[in-house]
């Protein structure tokens, strides 16, 4: 683990007696005291979670949104300042999702891009790509600043400076009021610059977990004291294992599982993320042909019997014969048995029945749609 970079936290972390794992070429704390007890905290109450992991590119200027709205599945023209989307990035030969994305539209011209901790430079890449491609067919004078010049934008990595705190929960605005009423207030999914003892933060009200809450950008060298502030405020400390069971009771699909190579945002149920009125963007021509012809697998829940996990790759059977493959699943902390997402055949209805094969054992489990957990 020598080579894997560390958050602005960390010593927080190694302090609190955090266990600490390799995530996305990071090493950071996947659990404190329990995955159970820190999920049943942010279901309940609030948590803080670290994820510095994830990457953060500022992009800016007068070129900044004609350049995202070709680059992205989702239409940014429905929302505007001080808000922030969800949205995906497509592989323009078979649409699949390349990554999927969060955009803080900070101010007119700017606008932060996070990508999944392991793609913030294929991210980059990829923007800068569309760029070019859209400057040789067009002609628009989009030119990448490489050199400090007057560029129509600029995208700039600055994961490095910076840290990202996620407190979700019931409670997580409640405690929060108490060290900073300015970051309560910032409503879901609005987006704001809030300071915190004289540091320009941003702050939005995004997250991963089902739960409400907010996500604080953050700067590096104030990154502890804010950590520390949230612990006195009764904020409780959550690692990266519970952030997994959250989102998977809440039907949140994970880079690298339901989301990735060879999969499209059609087949993993998320179609409302693409805005075909919208005009071109990277991956529209792949993705229209997949409509049209119409998708061979959708993403489903199921409800599994007893408390076993069924994991990724583990397959899906109907009358004995494999339809489709698991791809997460957990035992749910929340309902007390375990549960899965799965890739089936559309014609498979909610509330089938179905078996999962689990090293040899034919497990029951039942179609349902997502999430588990309201």
């Amino acid at each position: 683990m020598d080579n894997l970079r560390q958050s602005p936290l960390d010593a927080e972390h190694r302090a609190l007696g955090a266990k600490l794992v390799e995530f996305g070429g990071w090493e950071m704390p996947i659990q404190y005291g329990g995955v159970l007890e820190e999920h049943r905290a942010c279901r309940t109450d609030a948590v803080a979670f670290d994820v510095s992991h994830l990457g953060s590119l500022r992009v800016r200027g007068p070129g900044a949104y004609g350049l995202l709205q070709l680059a992205f599945t989702n239409d940014l023209g429905r929302i505007g300042p001080g808000r922030a989307q969800y949205t995906h990035l497509l592989d323009p030969v078979d649409a699949h999702v390349v990554d999927d994305i969060i955009v803080w539209w900070v101010s007119d011209d700017e606008f932060l891009v996070m990508p999944n901790a392991s793609n913030t430079a294929r991210i980059t890449d990829a923007l800068a790509d569309v760029e070019r491609l859209s400057s040789e067919a067009a002609g628009s004078g989009l030119n990448r600043q490489t050199s400090g010049g007057d560029a129509m934008v600029e995208i700039e990595d600055v994961t490095a400076t910076r840290a990202v705190i996620a407190v979700q929960g019931p409670n997580a605005r409640e405690r929060v009021r108490t060290i900073s009423p300015e970051m309560a207030e910032v409503k879901r999914f609005a987006v704001a610059p809030v300071a915190w003892n004289g540091t320009p933060c941003i702050v939005a009200g995004t997250g991963y977990t089902g739960e409400d809450g907010i996500e604080i950008h953050v700067p590096v060298a104030a990154a502890p004291g804010l950590w520390r502030a949230l612990m006195t405020a009764g904020v409780a400390p959550a690692g990266l294992g519970a952030r997994d069971t959250l989102r998977l009771e809440a039907g949140l699909p994970l880079h690298g599982h339901e989301l990735g190579e060879g999969i499209t945002p059609l087949q993993a149920g998320l179609g409302w993320v693409v805005r075909w009125d919208k005009g071109n963007f990277r991956g529209l021509g792949a993705l229209a042909a997949e409509r049209d012809r119409g998708v061979a697998r959708t993403l489903r829940g199921l409800l599994v019997d007893g408390r076993r996990p069924p994991r990724a790759g583990y397959r899906v059977l109907v009358d004995g014969h494999a339809v489709g493959e698991v791809t997460s699943g957990n035992f749910s902390p929340m309902l007390g048995h375990a549960i899965a997402l799965a890739f089936l055949p559309p014609d498979v209805a909610d509330g089938a029945d179905v078996e999962i094969d689990v090293r040899g054992s034919r497990v029951p489990a039942v179609v349902t749609k997502p999430p588990f957990v309201s």
